[in-house]
């Protein structure tokens, strides 16, 4: 497959899953009751898609290599975390909170790492993408603590958590994988 190719159908990926994580999220704000176990396996299904999406970008070298730069190991941890809620997760529900307020958590900071490296290339952009990361950081880390002990509130916390990580995926994808107008302008380089 070829460079250009792989970049498209990672970016696109990539805001497909934003998304849908965002309609997820939304789902959750509104209708905190939903049945947990249709919640769990479709939150299993979401994190292994996105973990493979995550991989694609890592092979798929966009020009400034910022988008995707911790994409590979954290795409496996998204697919093996997808696996483990899928084959174990009814019953944890409380620890799922906690697992996908990390992992958001942990997402945010490397987005807020990736801007600071977007400002450096010189994308004007950047601060948006901190300022989302900043916020869903600390929706993240409340999402951890758990104020509500998993009550109705817990879910809809979670929920805009959720919402918050769609979209600084979404973000993330439109501001620096844009580059992709101006990286199928240019010739392909000569493999050494």
């Amino acid at each position: 497959m070829d460079r250009l190719r792989t970049l498209k159908i990672a970016r696109n990926g990539y805001i497909a899953i934003a998304l849908i994580v965002c309609a997820l999220g939304v789902g959750l704000i509104i209708k905190p009751d939903w049945p947990a176990d249709s919640l769990i396996r479709l939150l299993g299904v979401v994190f292994i898609a996105d973990g493979i999406i995550k991989m694609i970008g890592y092979f798929s070298k966009d020009f400034y290599c910022l988008a995707f730069q911790y994409d590979f190991a954290f795409g496996i941890l998204m697919v093996a975390l997808g696996l483990l809620i899928l084959i174990r997760g009814e019953g944890y529900s409380r620890l799922l909170c906690a697992v996908l307020g990390l992992v958001i958590l942990m997402d945010a900071l490397l987005r807020i790492q990736m801007s600071l490296d977007a400002k450096k290339f010189g994308l004007n952009l950047w601060w948006r993408i901190l300022l989302v990361a900043v916020l869903t950081g600390v929706f993240g880390m409340i999402l951890v603590i758990d104020p509500y002990n998993g009550s109705g509130a817990t879910l809809r916390l979670t929920g805009t958590a959720v919402l918050l990580e769609g979209i600084l995926n979404l973000c993330v994808a439109v501001y620096t994988v844009k580059i992709l107008d101006r990286f199928s302008s240019q010739p392909e380089e000569e493999s050494g």
